[in-house]
This record gives C-alpha cells, structure tokens and sequence, in this order.
C-alpha cells in the first residue's frame, strides 16, 4: 500500500513542511521556465499529434487537400503580380521581378499564417485545455509547426519558380539558417498572439489590418529602393529594422543574383538573429507568465 502524507494537528509540523518532506507540490502553482521547457520537451510527440491532427481537420475536407498549402501563396502572388507587376508597373528594374514578388509573398505568407493562427491557439481548444492537463504552451507550438511544414512544402514550388531565371549555386544552401530563424521568430509571435487572443479577443479582429500593414511596410510587391527614394532619416532606419523586410531581404540575397537589398548581408543576418533570439525568448517567456490562467473564466 502506497504511504499517504497525513496532517496532524498533534505534531504541529506546518502543512507547507509535510508537503515538502514528501515531495507534495502545489497543484496550481506556475512551474518554473526551465522546468517548463523540459515538461513540453516530455510533450513533443503530443505536439506533433495534434499538428498532424489539425492540418487533417483543416484540409481534410477539400478535393486537393494538402495542395492548397501550395496553391494559396502561389495563387496570391499571381494575383499581386498582375495588379504591381503588370497594372501598377512597380517592378522598378528588377530583371526577374517574379521571383523577387515571390520570395516575399512565401515568405510573409509564413509569418502571417503564424500569426493568424497563433492568436486562436487557446481560444480555439477550450475544450481540450479545460479536459486535460498538459502545458498549454503545446498549443500554439504546434501551429507554429504546421506553418513550419507547410512553408517547406511551399519552398518547393518557390524553388522551381526561381530557378527558372536564376542560376543554382552555393548561396541557396544560406535558405536553410534563414528557415530556421524566421521559425524560431514566428513561434515566438505564435506564443505570445495566444496570450493575447485568450486575454483580449478583439485582438483578432485587428489582426487583418496590422498584417496588412505590415505587408506594404515590407517590400513584398515592390523593389525595395522605393523605400530609400522617399524615406530619409528615422522613418527609413525604422522601416529597415523591420524583422519581416529583414527576412524576406535575406531569402532574396540567398536565392537571386544582382539584388539590391536593404542593407549588406552581414548586417541583415546580424538583424536576423538578434530578432529571432529576441522575439522568440520572449514570446516564450510572456506565454509562460499566463500559464494558470489559460481555459479559465
């Protein structure tokens, strides 16, 4: 028979000492940061679970299924393309503007599906937090790793869309840390949208309009010289530090030839990591600090 913690009032040992002499601990207390990553380390295989589980849900009941994660930035650069490419005429010298608009278009589409997700990762499976007892940072990690697969899968088509104009070198390996990084920077903005969508709900009704936003601030649909041609002094530097131009800026140095960037490589891979490190600590840590309250009220 397993031996049970008793309280006797005769002893006068205080409960908080029992509890400690026989390894009890609160039920609701906040597990520490590094306890914590080591319990959602213990969850990985739940993680990928539900990520599977969630990408079957999502596409299961269309015709061409898993293509659509393919189709849908690809089907919205050809849609900009005509408008900025063709219409509006913004390539602004830019030989093989295609694959410029392409690069940016995959590569934003893949923070703003992090983002847009994110912020319904707890608000979206109440039910599954209030059934069972796992971190809930286990949520918004897996959606994390779904935009992460459907990203890969979608650099295949991007690839092949490049590569018709641009010649295969060395440099494309660079795609592979600039992956990496923009993931580790997306699963931090993925944690710290569903702190936020499970405390405040009309932050998802703003979403649209900061991405938006956030898309023209860019340089998606344009060259990235328009910026250096009518912004000067603060506003240009702040537009340069933005983590997304950053990203996008270093997918094109990697992939195409006779590029203007926003910067040097060296400085825009320095941006990168510091944003990446940064936004991905933090997110992790802000999502940590709400962990008893989520499923809640």
């Amino acid at each position: 028979m397993p031996e049970t913690a008793v309280a006797d009032a005769a002893t006068g040992v205080p409960l908080r000492e029992l509890a400690r002499r026989h390894g009890l601990t609160s039920s609701g207390r906040r597990l520490g940061l590094l306890e914590y990553s080591r319990k959602l380390w213990a969850y990985r295989h739940f993680i990928a679970a539900h990520a599977k589980a969630k990408t079957s849900s999502t596409l299961g009941n269309t015709n061409l299924g898993a293509l659509w994660t393919v189709l849908t930035p690809a089907l919205n650069a050809f849609v900009y393309y005509i408008i900025f490419g063709v219409v509006i005429g913004t390539r602004g010298g830019v030989a093989n503007f295609i694959a410029y608009l392409c690069i940016g278009v995959f590569v934003f589409q893949f923070t703003q599906s992090s983002v847009q997700n994110g912020i319904n990762a707890i608000t979206g499976n109440l039910g599954l937090i209030r059934a069972l007892h796992f971190p809930r940072a286990s949520l918004p990690l897996s959606v994390a790793l779904v935009e992460i697969r459907n990203f890969l899968t979608a650099m295949v088509v991007l690839l092949a869309i490049v590569i018709v104009k641009e010649p295969v070198n060395l440099e494309w390996l660079l795609i592979i840390p600039a992956i990496i990084l923009q993931s580790i920077f997306n699963i931090g903005l993925a944690l710290a949208c569903a702190r936020l969508g499970s405390k405040l709900r009309d932050v998802k009704q703003l979403i649209p309009f900061v991405m938006r936003f956030w898309l023209y601030g860019s340089a998606v649909l344009y060259p990235v010289t328009r910026f250096t041609e009518h912004l000067h002094g603060w506003k240009l530097f702040a537009v340069e530090l933005n983590p997304l131009l950053v990203f996008i800026e270093l997918y094109r140095h990697s992939l195409m030839e006779n590029v203007t960037l926003a910067g040097s490589p060296t400085q825009l891979w320095i941006e990168a990591i510091i944003w990446s490190l940064v936004v991905g600590f933090a997110g992790f840590v802000y999502f940590w600090r709400g962990e008893k309250g989520y499923g809640r009220g």
